[in-house]
């Protein structure tokens, strides 16, 4: 497994790469069987420490956590304890897909925006409504099943995800309602 461990404008010595190494990896070998890749970034917000660790699974889900401490160590720990709760809520179904699927996930590529806010709301909308972007880069699309696409954005802590549904290769998206539970949309599907 590739680790990147970096610090946002601080240093980060060799015994925390290696505390982070060796309590992260204990973790994963328990749980996901074989991450490919972990991104753990430290930086400090006033006077505390912020860990941010996400791990890419061989089975292509993304595991992310985030904590904060007054100390470094301990908010690498806390993260790292957040990452095994999700990996332990999610065994069950992260083993079953991987013996399900033989191959890793499949990505397609493509392009994310970011358009700038309006910022006087109570004006006129005029009659040529061309959005400002103001971001563009480019992001990846898994191939998911609807329980693998809900599962991973669980695991991202997002409230929406788009993916293309491996049933039929056409583009849906699942997304946290308002009141806790999970929206699916499906174009493809019609009532007959």
């Amino acid at each position: 497994m590739r680790y990147q461990i970096s610090g946002k404008q601080i240093d980060i010595g060799e015994a925390l790469q290696t505390h982070v190494q060796t309590e992260l990896g204990e973790t994963l070998s328990k749980y996901a069987g074989r991450p490919t890749e972990a991104t753990i970034v430290f930086s400090k917000s006033a006077h505390e420490y912020v860990c941010e660790c996400i791990v890419h699974l061989s089975t292509g889900l993304t595991c992310q956590a985030r904590s904060h401490d007054t100390e470094i160590y301990a908010a690498f720990d806390s993260c790292a304890e957040k990452m095994d709760k999700q990996l332990r809520r999610y065994k069950r179904r992260l083993k079953d897909h991987h013996k399900e699927r033989s191959q890793p996930v499949e990505l397609s590529d493509g392009a994310s925006y970011i358009l700038a806010a309006n910022e006087d709301s109570d004006e006129a909308e005029p009659d040529n409504i061309s959005a400002m972007i103001i971001a563009e880069t480019e992001t990846r699309i898994p191939s998911l099943s609807v329980g693998e696409a809900v599962m991973q954005m669980e695991l991202a802590h997002s409230n929406v995800l788009v993916f293309k549904n491996e049933k039929h290769s056409g583009i849906n998206v699942v997304y946290r309602r308002d009141d806790g539970n999970i929206g699916w949309i499906d174009p493809s599907y019609t009532k007959g």
